[in-house]
């Protein structure tokens, strides 16, 4: 998303201290000439939140598209990780300021009101631009179709993975002909590998890190196991809340199960866990964004979905998906340039692989350069087995739903409160929330603010 780091994290709740970009009159960061100072006939602004690793991995395709296309002008602005990214945009595009381009976590989308918040893709022009429909995971598709029509065009998915040191294992063990971790497919399966692991780790390091203390992490677990076990949210008119109170009590002992047995230790806090891998901890439970991380550092490490331990493949995932903030009149030359440089980024993701996400459009996944990305090409599989939040307004990566159920979900995990308790308190937070009308349409789940 890239990976929130401790001042991002912080944003997660509210939406002070925001950075703005040029069209408010603040200053935002950015790396594209103007299209006053350039020999370019059409300007592109572009609104992005990738920082570090990822950000520099965006600049370096952009300027590729630059070098490609010296008649269209990129301004690329960066704001700030998070909800203030999300207040912004839709600031923008409420007052016919927007960009002609942005950047979107793909589970948003049905909050932005589409239509209103959100322009369609012209799904002729990325087609000119060599984008299909039928190059992209059909899944991933049918979450950025609403009402019919497409509002987001996926750059990734970005996945909760399973990371593992070779050398602790292969103590343990652990580790297969092929190198790889053994195959787990059921909980007693994984907690059997947890106790051997534990036996070959050394003192001062805890089993497992697995953001024990953060909502979000937690919240994204939860769905993962969730999902594994076929839970449902709501019904198809998104009238009625579906929630299997009995599955949720399973996937929270499960998550629980790892505290009270002792493999992560409930005194470090959440981003302890990447630390203690790079110093030896056996398993990390994060996101794709750490691969350069733990790549950096010359770990003999592999990397694989969320393990399977209720017998069903599925792994949280989120996407970064390009969008089409709402402008009146939007068309003629800037449009198409959006809709072409888009697809250029999309069609040309093989260095945002590099990154730890897995790219969107299919066919860069079948080429030997990304068949040789390790460990990118052990999980690759998530991309078919892909567990997201539901599609209503309310969801989204750091959304109003994770801001409810995370920490209920925080709270089963490290103690304070039963399975069972947490549980009916998740059935009733999503039964307050299928009630509420989005903000940005005034409208509520079931009256269309997320109908596919």
């Amino acid at each position: 998303m890239g990976r929130p780091d401790l001042k991002r994290r912080q944003l997660l709740g509210g939406l002070g201290g925001l950075l703005v970009a040029g069209s408010f009159g603040f200053a935002a960061l950015g790396t594209g000439a103007d299209a006053l100072a350039s020999d370019a006939h059409t300007r592109v602004r572009y609104w992005n939140l990738f920082s570090g690793g990822d950000g520099a991995n965006m600049i370096a395709m952009l300027d590729a598209f630059r070098r490609a296309n010296p008649d269209i002008a990129v301004k690329d602005s960066t704001l700030q990780w998070g909800n203030p990214f999300y207040t912004k945009l839709a600031m923008a595009a409420a007052g016919n300021r927007a960009p002609e381009l942005g950047v979107m976590h793909l589970g948003r989308v049905p909050g932005f009101a589409p239509g209103r918040l959100l322009d369609p893709w012209d799904t002729g022009l990325l087609a000119k631009y060599g984008v299909r429909e039928a190059d992209f995971n059909p899944a991933l598709w049918k979450r950025a179709v609403v009402d019919g029509r497409l509002y987001a065009l996926p750059l990734d998915i970005h996945v909760q993975l399973c990371f593992y040191r070779r050398d602790v294992l292969k103590k343990a063990g652990l580790l297969g002909a092929d190198g790889r971790m053994v195959p787990v497919t059921s909980t007693d399966e994984w907690f059997d590998v947890l106790q051997e692991a534990r036996k070959a780790t050394a003192k001062g390091l805890q089993t497992i890190g697995f953001w024990h203390n953060d909502q979000n992490f937690q919240w994204w677990f939860f769905v993962a196991f969730y999902t594994q076990l076929g839970g449902t949210w709501f019904d198809a008119t998104r009238t009625e809340v579906t929630f299997d109170t009995g599955k949720a009590v399973q996937v929270l002992e499960f998550l629980r199960r790892h505290i009270t047995d002792g493999y992560a230790d409930p005194g470090f806090g959440g981003g302890a866990g990447a630390e203690q891998f790079l110093n030896g901890s056996p398993f990390v439970w994060e996101g794709n964004w750490s691969v350069p991380v733990f790549s950096g550092a010359k770990l003999d490490y592999g990397a694989t979905p969320l393990p399977p331990v209720f017998g069903r493949p599925a792994t949280h995932a989120e996407s970064h998906a390009f969008v089409l903030p709402h402008r009146s009149g939007r068309g003629g030359a800037p449009n198409e340039a959006a809709h072409r440089l888009a697809a250029y980024v999309v069609r040309h993701a093989r260095q945002w692989a590099a990154g730890g996400h897995i790219p969107a459009y299919t066919p860069t996944l079948s080429t030997p350069a990304y068949r040789a990305l390790n460990p990118q090409s052990e999980y690759v599989s998530a991309m078919d087995h892909q567990a997201s939040e539901p599609k209503v307004w309310f969801a989204g990566s750091t959304g109003i739903l994770a801001q409810r159920v995370g920490p209920v979900v925080v709270s089963a995990t490290t103690g304070p409160a039963s399975p069972e308790t947490a549980a009916r308190r998740m059935r009733s937070a999503l039964t307050e929330l299928l009630a509420t009308a989005n903000p940005m349409d005034g409208r509520t789940a079931a009256q269309g603010g997320a109908a596919a």
